[in-house]
């Protein structure tokens, strides 16, 4: 059965139906290539009975893009015989351009990559009015180009400058902002519309060029040459640079594809399209997104780490204790999906201020027009503020999201506790503080559980699920469930203090205050983060999260772990931050001033102080940054190993996608055990080691590390 139906009726027009079998989308795979080729050579041969050709699908999607399996597997080997089987997609889909006859693109759900191209090869594009659908160029989100003529087709029609959000920045839109862009034609209110209006346009318009094959065709907000956009181009690259901080060649190979090529006919444009699109796929970057965003993230959301066996469930009533900044955030995250929610306090006032949170961030969408003003009172008449235990009686599952103090959770989760019903969970959104000890105030161990957030919650996509000694795998299964019902992202880990993201993000801030301390100026470690990739710099991230707290949640973990019977070794970068708040008293972002000084009416600025407390002339001169860059992405993926070794963390998938997610691991890397692959699992315990014997042991490479290192095996 062929990818593609072929009906050509009576009034001769030709609607050819993408119907890709055994799938439930539409790709750019083997079969699709084989399917086009002989539609194209059908059509070759009926041409002269053919008035116009509609291009549809008879699946939910119109079309969901290229085969990333596929692209996955391409090797540098294998690049000359790539770029020949893309330039022979193209030639064909390039066939139906030129025929003559107007070719229709009936679109009917979202086009997406690959699926996009395909509509922008067809001279008028139709979509149905629908918000739920999704036209754009995704592609560069993956480190890859939208290879089948995206970037050649795309500029032509919108002009370059208004296509560069969707080419360089994966922008996706609905059809009415499609509409808008010029990148759809019209909009149908449903499938038999769409078809009427399709036929219409093949009636009214029986030669069909598109305007780049017709002579004197000019580029809309001009050509490369022209003096204004010269102009704009002549900077673009250092912007981009900017941006991408020299860490994603994606976004600059799209810009060399798109200007290069408008400076040439089509097809030489297309050309150069496929070598750059050649290069990015057989390129590690590419890869190492491609793995994590992709195939490990869509395994984590098909439910890879939930367990077997357990009825998938919905919540109804979920209340949250503690309404300041990450409980008024769990709220809004959690009443936006439809969701009720009593956000408890100490005080009514307190409650009405966490909810209050809830009610800034709607006006803000109403205010974009992203909802109406009845959506928004819907949605804060789902939450209840108050002050009394009474309140949560029925709660499906109840979330403490206080002051991070054992002794405090303890007594509000014995309050709280009893309100749940029969089988509700009751969740610690503890960022270090173990689940296992947490869970002794519990008179239900079973079915209690950790849910970590991340601030802002409204932003972050990431939940970490900790599962303590005693939570039952139904409470991990239902945890899961609705970690998924309000649209994040579930990693889930084992318990231990500070889990997996907050023990990573330790070592980061750590090593950047430890650079500190050693006499490496700061402007240096905050250079070093944001080059390795990182969101922000050590210092910068340091003062968002305050030294104050990382001084108490220091002080809670030493005192567990002395109570415990262990012994608490310091890390260098405590000297620091205890002289930071202690003698200078700066304490972060927050108090206004730490690091950095946060000047009113200004952009905030590393303290020149720094420079005569800390910075070592010397050192500060000759100190070279890959050191400082290796030192923050290695400390990181060492400890993440560790985790990996100690049983904290259940999977690689987990570890990259929590990396990524969760503490901002440089995404270019596809995580923070794909990093260590990439770099070759032998060379990174070698450098691992060298840094050990500079900087001390917390370089040094787990028994787990070296085991794969012995056979330069890669972590699966």
């Amino acid at each position: 059965m062929s990818a593609i139906r072929y009906e050509l009726g009576s009034d001769q027009i030709l609607t050819l139906t993408i119907d890709m079998p055994g799938q439930s989308a539409n790709t750019m795979n083997a079969a699709f290539r084989e399917a086009l080729s002989e539609t194209a050579a059908k059509v070759k041969g009926d041409l002269g009975n053919i008035r116009g050709v509609i291009v549809a699908s008879a699946k939910k999607t119109f079309f969901a893009g290229g085969d990333l399996k596929e692209l996955y597997t391409v090797t540098r080997e294998d690049a000359q015989t790539f770029e020949h089987m893309v330039n022979a997609l193209k030639a064909d889909m390039r066939f139906l351009e030129t025929s003559g006859k107007p070719v229709v693109a009936a679109i009917n759900g979202s086009a997406l990559g690959g699926g996009l191209e395909i509509a922008l090869a067809c001279h008028h594009r139709i979509a149905l009015d629908d918000d739920s659908i999704q036209l754009g160029l995704p592609e560069v989100t993956l480190g890859l180009l939208p290879g089948g003529g995206g970037t050649q087709r795309l500029p032509r029609m919108i002009g370059l400058e208004a296509a560069f959000p969707f080419l360089m920045e994966g922008k996706k839109v609905n059809p009415k902002v499609a509409l808008k862009a010029g990148i759809v034609d019209q909009l149908a209110d449903s499938p038999e519309d769409m078809i009427t209006r399709a036929r219409a346009f093949i009636d009214a318009n029986p030669e069909c060029r598109q305007p780049w094959d017709q002579k004197g065709f000019k580029f809309p907000g001009g050509a490369p040459h022209h003096p204004a956009m010269a102009q704009k181009l002549a900077i673009a690259p250092a912007m981009l640079k900017q941006k991408t901080r020299g860490c994603y060649p994606a976004p600059e190979r799209i810009l060399s594809a798109a200007v290069e090529g408008a400076q040439v006919d089509f097809d030489n444009g297309s050309l150069i399209e496929t070598r750059y699109f050649a290069e990015l796929v057989i390129g590690q970057v590419a890869k190492n997104m491609t793995g994590t965003f992709w195939f490990q993230l869509n395994a984590i959301n098909a439910g890879g780490s939930r367990p077997d066996g357990v009825e998938k469930d919905t919540f109804r009533k979920v209340g949250i204790l503690g309404a300041g900044m990450m409980g008024a955030g769990i709220a809004y995250a959690t009443a936006t999906r439809g969701i009720d929610v009593v956000l408890k306090d100490v005080s009514i006032e307190s409650a009405e201020k966490g909810k209050g949170y809830s009610e800034n961030l709607l006006a803000k969408k109403v205010s974009r027009g992203r909802i109406t003003e009845h959506q928004k009172a819907e949605t804060l008449g789902r939450i209840r503020a108050t002050a009394a235990d009474d309140d949560l009686v029925g709660c499906d599952l109840i979330i403490e999201a206080v002051f991070e103090d054992s002794d405090l959770k303890a007594r509000v989760t014995q309050e709280a506790e009893p309100k749940l019903v029969n089988n509700g969970i009751f969740a610690s959104n503890t960022s270090t503080i173990p689940i296992t000890q947490l869970a002794r105030a519990s008179a239900k161990p079973a079915y209690f559980i950790g849910l970590h957030f991340f601030s802002p919650v409204d932003k972050m996509q990431l939940v970490e699920i900790i599962v303590g000694e005693q939570t039952s795998d139904e409470t991990l299964a239902r945890a899961f469930d609705y970690v998924q019902q309000i649209g994040k992202i579930p990693v889930v880990v084992n318990d231990s203090r500070g889990f997996f993201t907050s023990r990573v993000f330790g070592t980061f801030v750590n090593e950047g205050i430890c650079m500190l301390g050693e006499g490496i100026h700061p402007s240096s470690i905050e250079n070093a983060g944001v080059l390795a990739g990182m969101p922000v710099g050590p210092l910068a991230i340091s003062d968002e999260v305050s030294m104050t707290l990382m001084q108490h949640i220091r002080d809670q973990s030493m005192k567990d772990t002395e109570a415990a019977g262990g012994t608490w070794n310091a890390h260098p970068a405590e000297a620091v931050i205890d002289a930071m708040v202690n003698e200078h008293g700066r304490k972060g972002k927050a108090a206004g001033a730490g690091f950095y000084n946060y000047p009113a009416n200004g952009k905030k600025h590393l303290w020149p102080e720094l420079e005569n407390l800390f910075v070592d002339a010397g050192k500060a001169r000759s100190v070279k940054l890959q050191e400082l860059t290796d030192r923050i992405l290695f400390i990181q993926a060492i400890e993440t190993v560790r985790c990996l070794e100690e049983g904290v963390l259940r999977t690689v998938e987990d570890a990259n996608v929590g990396s990524i997610f969760g503490i901002g691991y440089a995404p270019w890397t596809g995580g923070a055990i794909q990093f260590i692959n990439q770099y070759g699992v032998r060379a990174f315990a070698e450098r691992a080691r060298q840094l050990a014997e500079v900087y001390g042991e917390r370089f040094s490479p787990p028994a787990l590390l070296m085991k794969h290192a012995e056979g330069n095996t890669p972590f699966r």
